[in-house]
């Protein structure tokens, strides 16, 4: 073994990563807090899967998808999620959530007799979420989608680019998420929508509906520059200079 190497772009409490060649992560903060606890850090980014190219060039017959968790860790992203589920009695909302098992005791018939009110989604949300989804599923789904709703949890700080941010635009959709420090390629009012508190979201959403052939072209765009800036070839280019300088 000549060289080590692990991606972690989350705070991971007390843990020692000091033993690998480098910390990976593709948000500069969490980096930086990484290197304050002795680890080298390097910027590397995730790159658009080649086959997302076969997604999204029919009838988009979703105005709103959400992929993703749900649970008190994500609060901010929550009362986002709960404003924007109750859109779907005009409009075609679609959430696939990720709920503990807990949760999923908590609003069963059973579950609902039981002191777990805390752990039950709101019921907006709980009317229309549906089962995660995954791989080519999920890349299904995206590129059916006009908008991907995207939102940071609590921990990113302002720091942004997700994985749900490459995968929605890589699948063509239009990204509406929360605003922030995004990458290269993700530029708010040229490939991506962003939003601030309040009900800024619900606002952007339906502005981008009522005008969508200027918001296709946006996504369009936001398409081919992620497909330019991330990838595969391109990444692995990056990746064999990253080890070269470790």
């Amino acid at each position: 073994m000549k060289k080590t190497l692990c991606w972690r772009a989350a705070p991971s409490g007390n843990a020692d990563l000091t033993a690998y060649g480098a910390v990976l992560g593709n948000f500069p903060s969490i980096l930086e807090a990484w290197r304050s606890k002795g680890c080298r850090a390097e910027l590397f980014f995730p790159a658009i899967d080649p086959v997302m190219e076969q997604y999204g060039h029919g009838e988009r017959s979703i105005d709103v998808a959400f992929v993703g968790g749900y649970s008190r860790h994500h609060s901010a992203r929550g009362r986002t999620l709960e404003q924007v589920a109750a859109l779907a009695a005009d409009r075609k909302i679609v959430f696939c959530l990720d709920a503990s098992r807990l949760t999923r005791l908590a609003e069963s018939a059973v579950g609902r007799l039981l002191p777990l009110r805390k752990h039950r989604r709101p019921d907006v949300i709980a009317r229309i979420a549906r089962l995660p989804l995954f791989g080519r599923d999920l890349y299904e789904l995206f590129g059916s989608a006009k908008i991907v709703l995207n939102g940071a949890i609590d921990m990113a700080g302002n720091d942004r680019g997700n994985m749900r941010c490459f995968e929605a635009m890589g699948c063509g959709s239009l990204l509406v998420s929360d605003a922030g420090n995004y990458p290269e390629g993700m530029d708010p009012g040229q490939t991506i929508v962003t939003y601030e508190a309040g009900n800024d979201c619900l606002a952007q959403i339906e502005n981008s509906l009522r005008n969508w052939d200027d918001m296709k072209a946006k996504a369009e765009r936001g398409r081919r520059a992620v497909g330019d800036l991330y990838s595969k070839e391109r990444q692995w280019v990056l990746f064999e200079n990253l080890l070269e300088r470790i």
